[in-house]
């Protein structure tokens, strides 16, 4: 008799010059696998019910939720006077406060693990362990359960903290209930096995959990250094923002090359494709790449650091932060322009106060021929030095520049140490002085006046002035 047309086709040997494929699992066998998995996981839980259904374990269900009855009573009793208490601690450290409000939140459930675990022990000293078995799994339940949620609060990104804290206690209550392992097999069971690879859905959940938690702890050492970094006197704002992104950098790519190696993963295929990529940024993202490198550069010459002010183009103010891409700049008017890395190291920048904080501004004026010109120049240098801005040890200055056709014309030169605090204000309260001075003292600010005579009007006397000013 003939062999099966389906046997023959499985056990035909391969051609000669054939290439074995990559070992990719059978999806019926993949299939089967997970369903056997799950039907062990079905009939572990149905014989979890039956055994619930027990009057002892009914007992102890009874004894755990009269527990935390009692626990949400005494919650709402005690946290309105903790909370009030919180409140009078004004001069603690806020991490202590933080922790405080942590266990704040989750009074209800602190107070049940503490009502539970005694429980457990009493009822395992005066009767049979069967009668405290379920109390014992609650009780380590609730416990785990507690411990997560303490701890996912270390993760600040909101999203990440909600999945790794659902995740664990999934994961908790499978292992504390005995149905881990099964739980283990029916994810690796759903897999791709391509050359000696091999993806599955419990690979990506260690993955995710293993570079979470790494994640976590790399941003609190991050802001822990950075805070330390920034208290430090004796590291200059420029060198301090530098040594902060490179703490960053360092503790975030050790993150994901430790989690990476923990869950079995090799790394050495990826560099080739790492340089691939390398190759295709720096075509595409030229930009970005040159702003990063400017941002560098601007870090180690120290020619701009926070703090500064600068001008550029129309825009002045002074430097708020330092970012990789970008630096901001804040204006009197309270906007904010994000101006990129590579302009300033391309374009011409003013940074007045890049050696020292004093910049010296100028103003114009001019009073009338008949004014004394050496008396105005004292109550000019008076009026300046009578401004709070105004530096005292470099005294101002006045000098005549010029005989214009109206007036004399003076410069009054002035130095200050401020300039983040405004230039505006500053000429503004100088000239406010000035007019004051020369109010007090009859000296006159002329200003050019135009004469409109109509044709048959008598000619005016030559030796009257006209008054306000010098005629043009």
């Amino acid at each position: 008799m003939e062999p099966d047309t389906a046997e023959t086709a499985t056990t035909a040997p391969a051609e000669p010059g054939a290439q074995p494929g990559p070992d990719v699992a059978n999806p019926e066998e993949i299939l089967r696998g997970a369903q056997d998995i799950a039907l062990s996981l079905a009939d572990r839980a149905q014989a979890l019910l039956a055994s619930l259904m027990r009057p002892w374990m009914a007992y102890q269900l009874g004894i755990a939720l009269a527990l935390l009855v009692i626990a949400i009573l005494l919650g709402r009793l005690i946290a309105p006077r903790f909370r009030e208490w919180l409140r009078t601690r004004e001069n603690w450290p806020k991490w202590r406060l933080r922790v405080l409000l942590l266990l704040h939140r989750r009074l209800t459930l602190i107070l049940f693990v503490a009502l539970i675990w005694p429980a457990v022990w009493i009822m395992g000293d005066v009767t049979w362990p069967s009668r405290s078995y379920l109390l014992g799994i609650i009780a380590q339940l609730a416990s785990a359960w507690l411990a997560i949620a303490l701890a996912t609060r270390l993760i600040t990104n909101r999203f990440l903290r909600i999945l790794v804290r659902y995740v664990g206690w999934v994961w908790v209550t499978l292992s504390i209930l005995g149905l881990a392992d099964d739980a283990q097999d029916l994810l690796d069971s759903a897999a791709l096995d391509i050359g000696e690879v091999h993806l599955s859905l419990w690979l990506l959940f260690q993955a995710m959990v293993t570079l979470a938690l790494l994640f976590a702890l790399a941003r609190f050492l991050s802001r822990s250094t950075s805070a330390g970094i920034r208290r430090n006197q004796d590291i200059s704002p420029s060198m301090q923002v530098l040594t902060v992104k490179f703490v960053q950098v360092l503790l975030y790519g050790l993150a994901g090359y430790i989690g990476l190696k923990a869950i079995g993963l090799d790394l050495t295929g990826l560099a080739v494709l790492s340089g691939a990529i390398g190759v295709g940024l720096g075509f595409g993202l030229q930009k970005v790449v040159s702003n990063l490198v400017s941002g560098v550069i601007i870090l180690l010459d120290k020619s701009i650091k926070p703090g500064d002010v600068i001008s550029l183009g129309e825009t002045f103010g002074w430097i708020d932060t330092l970012g990789a891409r970008y630096t901001s700049v804040v204006t009197r008017d309270g906007k904010e322009y994000l101006i990129p890395n590579e302009d300033l190291i391309t374009g011409q920048v003013v940074n007045w106060s890049h050696t020292n904080e004093y910049v010296r501004l100028d103003i114009y004026f001019g009073t009338a021929y008949g004014d004394n010109p050496h008396k105005v120049r004292k109550l000019a240098i008076d009026a300046a030095q009578s401004v709070d801005r105004v530096l005292s040890f470099k005294p101002p200055v006045c000098h005549i520049v010029g005989f214009g056709d109206s007036s004399i014309d003076y410069i009054l030169r002035f130095w200050i140490s401020d300039p983040s605090a405004g230039l505006t204000n500053i000429r503004g309260n100088v000239y406010l002085a000035l007019w004051d001075a020369f109010h007090e003292n009859g000296i006159s600010i002329p200003f050019p006046q135009r004469e409109v005579r109509l044709l048959g009007d008598p000619a005016p006397d030559p030796d009257t002035p006209p008054q306000g000013g010098q005629p043009s």
